[in-house]
């Protein structure tokens, strides 16, 4: 089924090519012809003078409705008007010429946009003869016969050029709706309303001149026609671009906010190829010297494979390179694009000058990538190797927190349990050599002995304890904490308040851990010391920030005397909780005074200790 569909595919673009092709050649032979006609004209200055118009319409096309269209009937018309068809047809192709040449558009575009252009002209300048005649035979006034010829003219121009871009449109295999060609023909229509408001405005001001109609007239009536459509493609631009950053800003600082959860690359997709304009988009990074295929969108194949020499050519790359005819080099990763897609951009991600990721965008037209289009992708591109190379920071960060947990339970271990163990079994084999001669002193070393490993026993039970999956690790943030509110208000009776705030967001073990724990830890104080009969907890996911936040109206403490106490105490007390804090750079608050209650508040940053963890991150207990 697959292979039917791309034989068909294959079948409708060599289709279309011919029609282009075809259309291009008829075209470019009919302007050919028109040189051959030439003679000199009459007024030369203003020929030059509505060429110039031509070139400047063309170049700024005016925004019309959802798009964007040259208004440039008017001066064809004119120019048909003063000079005949082959002055016309001459400059109209030249123009739309230079200006496809000018946006480095493919060769088929360059000469087919010009050849179907004066097509449409021709087929309405050969038909316009008969409708002049048939006017002359109304006996209408001069005005209205120009008027209604005029609207004649651009009629069949607007309906023959529509219906051969309709064709192109509907023979290629790309997809063409019903949408699309609505929104394209409105746009059209839209564009000879205005062409026809200029066209009978010119009638109407040629019926009212009294003098000479020179180069100035000409110049002063065009002018307002021209100099709207610059400045109306210029605000349009500005727009677009400023649109872009805009768009641009949002991705990248989405990106960072979901830098901690696991798919935060989900950022990406749609809303980068919708930026640029780009049909399809595959990013690869580079992970403990491996190349990863971690993103893909748009058309891209469902299999994609390298070859190692393509990943030593990502690993040379420093700047963007452009591929714009995939016939002639479409880059090593080109196969794991569907096959109309033709252009490519490669932008490394390079950070202290290594490259640690490849991100390739594509699009279906040849020699369609524009500076501006290079110069988004390579902020992306700058934006996504700070993010990767952040992530593996906070990742050996977490790692090196993780390793001196199990060195502290390791040493925890070896200087209690092993030690008591040991001793337990020296006295049980001194009481074994005894039995017989000192039975008294037998049992008093067996009962030391038993004391001993029952100590041992409990210390074993609390690492073990430590060691098990914490309760953020079973659950959300919000969910632990709701079921530890829901299990303490169920043994004391306790009136909690729980308040979430803002969207919710993963966050890293790590983080999620030290929450966790500075809320048990100041719930614990609020019920056992403060004897608080209400408790507030709030949990708000910020924009630059997450507050969590436990306030009591118990009988507070002073502070100093509660950190003089904890220096001497193991217990997880405050201390703890703000060494905890540091080593995600949060910062922790501390309000309290004895008879006015205490507020606990933590504050983590979006870039605090966040990225990827194994299950053994969640292991670390303090």
């Amino acid at each position: 089924m697959h292979c039917l569909e791309k034989a068909l595919s294959q079948k409708r673009e060599k289709a279309a090519k011919l029609f282009m092709n075809t259309v291009s050649l008829i075209g470019w032979l009919l302007i050919l012809f028109s040189f051959v006609k030439l003679e000199p004209p009459g007024e030369p200055i203003v020929l030059a003078l509505l060429f110039i118009f031509l070139l400047i319409s063309e170049y700024y096309p005016m925004p019309v409705w959802r798009g964007h269209t040259a208004i440039t009937f008017p001066v064809v018309y004119v120019l048909f008007l003063l000079y005949g068809f082959p002055y016309t047809a001459i400059a109209y192709a030249g123009a739309v010429l230079i200006v496809n040449l000018i946006h480095r558009r493919p060769l088929r575009i360059v000469l087919f946009n010009p050849a179907q252009l004066v097509i449409s002209f021709y087929v309405a300048a050969m038909m316009l003869p008969l409708t002049e005649a048939l006017l002359e035979k109304l006996a209408l006034t001069p005005i209205i016969q120009g008027v209604l010829a005029y609207i004649f003219l651009l009629a069949v121009y607007v309906l023959v050029n529509n219906v051969i871009v309709d064709l192109v449109l509907f023979i290629r295999p790309q997809h063409y709706s019903f949408k699309m060609w609505k929104q394209k023909t409105l746009t059209e229509l839209n564009s000879a309303a205005i062409s026809l408001i200029y066209g009978i405005t010119l009638y109407v001001v040629g019926s009212q001149n009294r003098g000479e109609i020179d180069v100035f007239a000409y110049f002063f009536f065009f002018s307002p026609l021209v100099g709207i459509s610059l400045l109306s493609a210029t605000i349009t631009r500005l727009k677009r671009e400023k649109n872009r950053l805009k768009l641009l800003f949002s991705i990248t600082s989405e990106l960072n906010q979901m830098l901690p959860s696991q798919d935060w690359l989900s950022a990406l997709r749609g809303s980068f190829n919708e930026l640029i304009g780009a049909e399809a988009s595959i990013l690869w990074i580079k992970k403990d010297g491996e190349w990863e295929l971690s993103f893909k969108d748009g058309r891209t194949v469902s299999k994609c494979e390298l070859l190692p020499e393509a990943f030593a050519e990502f690993d040379g790359m420093r700047s963007p390179v452009i591929y714009n005819d995939r016939k002639k080099d479409g880059g090593v990763a080109s196969s794991c694009f569907e096959e109309d897609v033709k252009a490519f951009v490669y932008s490394p991600l390079v950070i202290e000058n290594e490259t640690i990721g490849m991100f390739i965008i594509a699009r279906s037209r040849t020699k369609s990538f524009e500076d501006h289009d290079v110069q988004s992708i390579a902020t992306l591109a700058n934006q996504l190797a700070v993010i990767i190379k952040t992530r593996i920071l906070f990742t050996e960060k977490e790692k090196r927190i993780v390793l001196e947990e199990r060195n502290r339970i390791a040493r925890d271990i070896h200087d209690g349990v092993a030690q008591t163990l040991a001793g337990a079994v020296m006295k049980l084999e001194t009481a074994g050599k005894k039995f017989t001669k000192n039975p008294e002193e037998t049992r008093k070393l067996v009962d030391e002995s038993v004391i001993g490993l029952r100590e041992s026993l409990k210390e074993v039970r609390e690492s073990i304890y430590a060691l098990r999956p914490y309760p953020t690790q079973k659950a959300t943030l919000a969910e632990a904490i709701l079921r530890k509110i829901e299990a303490v208000q169920k043994e004391y009776r306790q009136d909690i308040e729980f308040e979430i705030r803002g969207q919710e967001q993963e966050l890293s073990p790590m983080v999620e851990k030290v929450l966790f724990d500075t809320f048990q830890e100041s719930l614990h104080n609020a019920i056992k010391h403060s004897q608080a009969m209400k408790v507030e907890v709030l949990l708000s996911y910020q924009t630059e920030h997450i507050l969590l936040k436990i306030k009591d109206e118990g009988k507070g403490f002073s502070l100093f005397q509660a950190m003089l106490k904890a220096r001497n105490q193991p217990h997880f007390g405050i201390l703890q909780m703000n060494d905890a804090a540091e080593k995600i750079n949060a910062s922790l608050q501390i309000d309290s005074k004895e008879g006015s209650g205490t507020e606990v508040s933590i504050t983590v940053p979006r870039m605090g200790i966040e990225g990827e963890n194994t299950n053994d991150q969640a292991h670390a207990s303090g």
